[in-house]
């Protein structure tokens, strides 16, 4: 009877164990397990995402985060992050994968709960990330970089779930869904657009070709709004086309995607802080280029800024929003992308949105 008894009682510890265990199957079809809600993450990527899902004092978790991804690449988006959220200054960081930097060494050393990782950034880790294993050290991967609503969903759900936010969580998540699900629904009804679209990543200025976008990204997103991606079938996830090339496509519609970049002088300029006069002073010389001035978009009036930052985040329905204004405009006459943007950033997230953040190269009127 006594070993009857001793048996029972582990048996009902070990199943309040497995109670407690928080269990999910992020994107990559991983199943990760933690014995309770995290107090100790290393961030790698998707920061406004994270802020977004786990809410108020979500910083205070952050052990440690890639740095450079975030304050080098969205410099004015850091800053204004990093004055309502003075802790973002004394972060350690670990390094990113991007340029090869990050440090497995620094994230153990850190004692995080939990970490979390880009999809794209733990297939660059390769082997590399059996030492979080070894450790004991979950790893769960997100991907808003697929640009598909499946994707971007199953990332914030997951999250919240792991961070004890699943409320929150499902609300993002619902938000979205919503607001493709209508951008999808206007896009049906307008009927098929035809017009070429070329996307460029518009960093090092007009005489080098930035990345196109094939079926990730930008490019993801004009395919699902009824546009004709002139990259498509020309990359994969992303890579610059030759200018001869989109001469002869003739896009209808050229979206140059700018940012805050460090030391891209001839970058087109926007996102926080990003002034309407700059941002076409350098789409201007983009227009430049030999040739352009004979493309349909330059001569129509179809060339428009929008904020690379903007893509692969739960705000970037707001961007589809744009793009498909343009593709169809008669059917989002009454959408206002630019106050969904603010009105998000309002609901969600510790800063305003404030700079430029799409913007036609012709102000309307002209």
């Amino acid at each position: 009877m006594k070993n009857l008894l001793l048996c029972t009682c582990a048996l009902i510890a070990l199943a309040g164990q497995a109670l407690a265990d928080i269990s999910v199957t992020d994107v990559k079809g991983r199943t990760v397990t933690i014995p309770k809600t995290p107090e100790r993450v290393v961030l790698g990527f998707y920061y406004e995402d994270y802020l977004a899902i786990v809410g108020p004092n979500a910083i205070d978790k952050v052990v440690a985060l890639s740095l450079s991804t975030w304050k080098d690449w969205r410099p004015s988006q850091f800053a204004a992050y990093e004055k309502a959220l003075p802790k973002l200054s004394s972060i350690p960081d670990v390094g990113n994968t991007e340029d090869n930097t990050f440090s497995i060494e620094k994230v153990i050393a850190a004692k995080p709960d939990l970490v979390i990782l880009a999809a794209w950034s733990y297939d660059a880790l390769g082997e590399s990330v059996k030492q979080f294993d070894d450790a004991g050290i979950p790893v769960v991967t997100l991907d808003y970089n697929a640009q598909s609503v499946e994707k971007h969903v199953a990332s914030t759900l997951v999250l919240g779930t792991l961070m004890g936010t699943k409320d929150r969580a499902q609300e993002l998540a619902d938000n979205y869904q919503d607001a493709m699900a209508d951008i999808v629904a206007r896009v049906e009804a307008a009927g098929p657009s035809n017009k070429k679209v070329y996307v460029e990543l518009a960093q090092k200025g007009p005489s080098e070709v930035g990345n196109s976008y094939g079926d990730t990204m930008w490019g993801a997103l004009v395919d699902r709004l009824g546009g004709d991606n002139i990259a498509k079938g020309q990359v994969g996830n992303w890579g610059p086309l030759s200018p001869e090339y989109v001469l002869a496509q003739k896009p209808d519609l050229i979206f140059l995607a700018g940012s805050e970049w460090l030391n891209k002088p001839q970058s087109v300029s926007v996102g926080f802080g990003a002034s309407n006069e700059l941002a076409r002073e350098r789409m201007k010389a983009y227009l430049g280029r030999p040739g352009w001035s004979e493309l349909p978009a330059v001569k129509n009036g179809g060339v428009h800024a929008i904020y690379h930052g903007g893509a692969r985040t739960l705000s970037d329905y707001v961007f589809a929003q744009y793009i498909a204004k343009q593709l169809h405009p008669d059917a989002f006459k009454d959408v206002n992308p630019e106050q969904n943007l603010k009105d998000y950033y309002k609901a969600w997230l510790p800063i305003e949105a404030d700079g430029t953040f799409v913007l036609p190269y012709q102000a309307v009127g002209q």
